[in-house]
């Protein structure tokens, strides 16, 4: 399943209409640990309907939580120019790298938006040694104004080799070298993985202990978007006093899988409308979360 360049750079979804209502972004607060403590008047108006508020990462899920799906890495539904080949990528060997949400206006309770996705660069590690790829997916509001792009960084192990340009891929967030500003401990609960799934990615890889181990884990792990969206709520916590608004961009280098029930440890750099941060879980001695960047409004 090869990798064509520069053919991938015209490969586009065909745009796709989602729905999304208050019980969706209800359960991805859920899905991130919001309102384990049904008292904390910070947290419940993100799991309750009163005044409801959203986290800006839950665009991550709510297209496919309101039925319009989430495209595949590379994949493509709109007709390429002639001439131009269909690349298909190994998706059983793909690793997500990095995340970017940026909202052009915050997120409403509930809303309908148009998604449409392309792939905006392919970089070749090298024959057996993979390759990288960046797909796009912008989301428009019934005016036809921007509301959200979405930009994820895929590793695909299987795919290196196809003659891509070797250099030039974004340099990642440097973190500052001096000492956290702040940190904040962040526990994961046992079945937090259980919850999470259930904003659409079934992997069995989360909830399957055969499935795991299958893949090399001793348990089912964490998803990486939700130890994502973990982060987020250390920022929204930390930061910006719970009001989601307050966030422009949040963008992370996936580094190490966390298992459900860890302690996540996030260390936070604030300069100016610049919020660095890393994540690791103490317990383990790793960093799963490197190269952290929120940007402010």
């Amino acid at each position: 399943m090869p990798i064509y360049y520069p053919d991938i750079l015209d490969q586009r979804t065909e745009p796709r209409t989602f729905t999304y209502g208050d019980k969706d972004v209800m359960l991805y607060a859920l899905g991130i640990g919001l309102g384990a403590d049904p008292m904390n008047e910070k947290e419940l108006p993100f799991v309750y309907e009163r005044d409801l508020k959203v986290v800006p990462t839950a665009a991550t899920v709510l297209a496919a939580a309101g039925g319009g799906g989430r495209p595949a890495a590379g994949a493509s539904t709109r007709p390429l120019p002639p001439g131009h080949r269909v690349s298909q990528i190994n998706y059983l060997m793909m690793v997500h790298g990095e995340q970017k949400v940026e909202l052009h206006k915050p997120l409403p309770a509930w809303g309908t938006f148009t998604a449409e996705g392309r792939t905006v660069g392919a970089w070749d590690k090298g024959e057996g040694k993979g390759a990288v790829v960046v797909n796009e997916t912008i989301w428009t509001d019934e005016k036809g104004e921007k509301a959200a792009t979405l930009t994820g960084s895929m590793f695909a192990r299987g795919d290196g080799g196809f003659g891509g340009p070797t250099e030039g891929q974004p340099e990642p967030h440097q973190v500052p070298t001096r000492a956290p500003d702040l940190s904040v401990d962040i526990a994961t609960r046992p079945d937090q993985a259980l919850i999470y799934r259930l904003n659409g990615d079934r992997n069995p890889l989360h909830a399957d202990p055969q499935s795991a181990k299958m893949s090399g884990f001793p348990r089912p792990i964490l998803h990486g978007l939700c130890t994502y969206g973990i982060t987020c709520r250390a920022v929204l916590q930390e930061i910006t006093d719970f009001d989601p608004a307050a966030i422009l961009s949040h963008h992370v280098r996936f580094s190490a899988p966390v298992f459900p029930g860890d302690v996540i440890t996030v260390d936070l750099w604030r300069d100016g409308k610049q919020i660095s941060f890393e994540a690791r879980v103490q317990a383990r001695n790793v960093t799963v979360i490197k190269n952290g960047l929120t940007v402010l409004r």
